[in-house]
């Protein structure tokens, strides 16, 4: 038996201290990305369980409240793998609640075909699916979670995300900045024919300048290359979007932080998110490094996808 389960059935009483600082509780759709999001806390000094029952949810969270534990951290996941069970779930938060037991309820989402299609690259059965259906599987999933969803502190939508990128947007929503007080901005490039990424907060679309994919001589290239950058950067139009844009973000970003936003994405989009897009987030980026008020990050999704042909 786990060493935490034993600690666990020792458990009785009340809590005597209180010692821990987070309690985070993860839930969310089968394939959606709960042990990368565990991952990302574990890695932060996290003491992390997945896969709990409900009802012992409350009997670890008096376990690190208890005098002599040393948890400041910890981070559950609780799925639909624990049966009959996860419907207990709703209840088990008003228990926290009603015990004054501070948490976060952090859900993770994503689109039925992407959750389908992890199925079917992994060939693992939904745990709710009859018959091996996944789709089935989901739809029930949906139902027992939708209250859930409506509930949580942070919702991600991990339908584009590689694992990589969850962990980071997971680091950016959930754990503490090392800089109280700074907005954490990620400036996410994507092109439109692979889809328009969910986690964007604000997006904005670069279409309108031209595209140096119909130049033979930069079509290989990225708004990485120099020969890119100039030609974007000379564009009609260009100095008038920056113009207008900046001083939108300058309005916008301080209202955000006082409106306790830690993390905000803003996606910038062209046709294959490998040009104009680029080019242009690199400058924003550029423009708000120096700001103290920040924490600037850039992600160009679709950047090394190749280029279609004319």
């Amino acid at each position: 038996m786990p060493s935490w389960r034993k600690a666990l059935r020792r458990t009785t009483g009340r809590p005597l201290s209180g010692s821990i600082e987070d309690f985070v509780v993860i839930t969310g759709f089968s394939g959606a990305g709960k042990s990368q999001a565990m991952a990302c806390f574990e890695d932060a000094g996290y003491f992390c369980v997945d896969n709990l029952p409900p009802e012992m949810i409350l009997s670890l969270a008096d376990l690190f409240q208890h005098e002599g534990s040393k948890v400041e951290r910890a981070a559950v996941v609780s799925d639909v793998r624990g049966g009959e069970f996860f419907e207990g779930l709703l209840a088990v938060l008003d228990e926290l609640e009603e015990r004054g037991t501070d948490y976060r309820l952090l859900f993770l989402d994503a689109s039925e075909h992407e959750l389908v299609n992890r199925y079917k690259e992994t060939r693992r059965r939904h745990p709710l699916a009859s018959g091996g259906e996944v789709g089935g599987g989901i739809h029930i999933e949906r139902e027992l979670l939708e209250p859930l969803r409506e509930r949580a502190d942070v919702r991600i939508d991990t339908t584009d995300m590689s694992a990589n990128r969850l962990r980071k947007v997971v680091a950016d929503k959930m754990l503490t900045p090392e800089t109280e007080g700074k907005l954490a901005i990620t400036f996410l490039t994507y092109g439109f024919k692979h889809g328009t990424p969910r986690e964007a907060d604000l997006s904005f679309d670069v279409r309108f300048l031209p595209n140096p994919h119909y130049e033979s001589d930069l079509r290989e290239l990225t708004g990485k290359d120099r020969p890119v950058v100039d030609y974007v950067n000379n564009s009609d139009g260009v100095g008038e979007f920056y113009d207008k844009l900046v001083p939108l973000l300058d309005y916008l970003l301080p209202a955000y932080i006082r409106e306790g936003k830690s993390h905000l994405t803003i996606g910038i989009g062209c046709t294959g998110g490998r040009h104009r897009s680029v080019v242009i987030a690199e400058h924003l980026a550029h423009v708000n490094d120096e700001r103290d008020d920040l924490l600037v990050d850039v992600v160009h999704r679709d950047v090394d996808k190749p280029p279609r042909r004319p």
